[in-house]
């Protein structure tokens, strides 16, 4: 079965180390979160490294849901990965990247997801899942707005 991809780039008018101290902080998640999902970090230290590992609750559509995410990739300033490794989803995998530019940092992100049921999670995706994704991804961009921006050449 296919994955999905979503990807986003903006632009912070703040340094690339200010940025990814915020995207390393756990408590950020939270942040960026919409409350409907009442996300609750079970277990995390306080800043992320490679081998990290969270554990999170998170409601969806009013079904609690645990999760467990493993930082695979850490490269500060500059990049990291998280994927899941227990959880709601067949795949998940958030690429983050920080980029310099024009006195400020593009904050460049690409998951790549697959739902679980095979055909049956790809009908529900069609049907609803991928509309929640791409509203819960607005969300977190508008947080940044708030919490970081603010924000400029949103794709």
């Amino acid at each position: 079965m296919a994955d999905y991809i979503l990807e986003s780039r903006v632009w912070l008018a703040r340094t690339r180390p200010e940025v990814f101290a915020f995207f390393a902080a756990p408590a950020n998640l939270a942040a960026l979160t919409p409350p409907s999902c009442r996300l609750r970090l079970v277990a995390a230290p306080r800043a992320l490294a490679a081998g990290a590992v969270l554990d999170l609750e998170i409601a969806w559509l009013g079904l609690p849901l645990r999760w467990r995410a493993f930082i695979r990739e850490w490269d500060p300033p500059y990049r990291f990965v998280d994927v899941q490794v227990r959880g709601p989803w067949a795949r998940w995998e958030h690429r983050h990247a920080f980029v310099e530019d024009r006195g400020g940092t593009w904050v460049e992100d690409r998951v790549t997801y697959r739902p679980p049921l095979g055909p049956l999670g790809r009908l529900v995706h069609a049907l609803a899942v991928g509309r929640q994704i791409r509203a819960l991804w607005a969300y977190r961009l508008r947080r940044l707005d708030d919490l970081m921006g603010p924000v400029s050449g949103r794709s």
